[in-house]
């Protein structure tokens, strides 16, 4: 793959490919924007390195570096934690009122022409905290991606600013065929479509963009072709993206050792990413089903919950806590877009993969005990007796 580098530029080009697959939209002003001059320098490396492996293009200018990946589909575990539904919506909306808008606008001209835009799209536009909410979010994510710059004031609907934007990088956003979609499931189904090399780009990006891939959930063709395709993959991957992969017999776990390319970490240090990693000895112990995974009723995921909390009362956040439903929920959701769960129809199974994770506990939980009654007198005495 390298071989017409010298293995100084080999190691940048690593560098930069794993830059863009953690930022595709790479900004001279943005995070890790010191990088852009250096794939600048290997652009030409680089856009065959994504255009080859993975079926990726790959835009360099001056100012950006845009890559172009596959959408994720029906997926809905890579998104933006904090952004919602309705947030996604007024991304969406945001972006075509901006095409029309010019370099400069008010805010609150520019909230107004969103809100137009969401009722002629059919959207029930309701001015409360929830609609606000999501309407910052959506103005906010814009900003951190460098498309929308607050000139005077801030993102904030119910006051005014002065908004500038980018129109370059505008335009550079968007990665489904648009122009070829007659429906918003159809423009998600394009925007997924395998690269030029069909089953080889489709698992190649499984692999590059998942933590876990599982031939369970692949189609037949898929997974036989990465069954057969193992050894060489997991030197490719490590090559040129510096990622090491653990072939089981269950499918293939694919991790960054510099945890650069993660965006999402387990094990963590919030509370609900350590009650994760705690229940998972115990949801771990029933007999596993076909394909490895072992099913968990959410009543029994409930309950190791309620012990975790009750045996290490001040370990954890008070949010949670106080909500047990919410805790027992949004571990779920940690598990789900870690690619260790998936959702059953009585319930919820955990992937074979979950196994790697069980922890190792240095004692049993410190739990109240009697405390110790000190005597008045002493049954001791720092002078020998016969002495005194």
């Amino acid at each position: 793959m390298f071989d017409d580098l010298s293995e100084i530029d080999a190691a940048n080009v690593v560098r930069c490919a794993r830059t863009l697959l953690r930022r595709p939209l790479l900004r001279a002003d943005g995070p890790d924007g010191e990088l852009l001059t250096l794939v600048y320098r290997h652009r030409a490396a680089l856009q065959d390195l994504f255009a080859g492996l993975l079926g990726y293009r790959l835009v360099v200018e001056r100012r950006f570096a845009r890559l172009y990946k596959a959408g994720p589909g029906a997926d809905d575990s890579r998104g933006v934690l904090a952004m919602s539904p309705r947030g996604y919506a007024y991304v969406a909306l945001t972006m075509a009122v901006l095409t029309g808008v010019g370099r400069q606008a008010l805010l609150s001209r520019l909230v107004a022409d969103i809100r137009a835009a969401a009722v002629e799209a059919g959207l029930t536009v309701v001015d409360d905290v929830a609609d606000r909410r999501a309407l910052t979010a959506a103005l906010r994510h814009l900003v951190s991606l460098g498309v929308l710059h607050e000139t005077e004031g801030t993102v904030d609907v119910q006051a005014e600013a002065l908004i500038t934007i980018d129109t370059d990088l505008l335009g550079q956003l968007l990665t489904g065929p648009v122009a070829e979609a007659d429906s918003p499931a159809r423009l998600v189904e394009l925007a997924a479509r395998p690269g030029p090399r069909g089953v080889e780009h489709a698992v190649r990006r499984k692999l590059v963009e998942n933590p876990v891939v599982l031939y369970a959930d692949l189609p037949p063709e898929q997974a036989e072709w990465l069954r057969r395709n193992q050894r060489k993959e997991s030197a490719l991957l490590e090559t040129c993206f510096g990622l090491r992969t653990e072939c089981r017999v269950e499918g293939v776990l694919a991790a960054d050792p510099e945890d650069y390319l993660t965006d999402l970490y387990f094990p963590g240090t919030s509370t609900v990413a350590r009650i994760a990693l705690l229940a998972l000895p115990e949801l771990l112990e029933s007999d596993p089903l076909a394909g490895g995974r072992h099913a968990v009723d959410p009543a029994r995921l409930r309950e190791v919950c309620a012990g975790l909390v009750e045996d290490y009362p001040t370990a954890w956040s008070k949010q949670f806590t106080d909500d047990l439903g919410r805790l027992v929920d949004e571990v779920l959701e940690l598990l789900r877009r870690m690619g260790l769960a998936v959702e059953a129809d009585d319930g919820w199974l955990l992937n074979a993969a979950a196994h790697r994770w069980l922890p190792a506990p240095d004692g049993d939980p410190e739990r109240e005990v009697e405390p110790v009654v000190v005597p008045d007198v002493p049954s001791w005495s720092l002078f020998d007796e016969e002495t005194a």
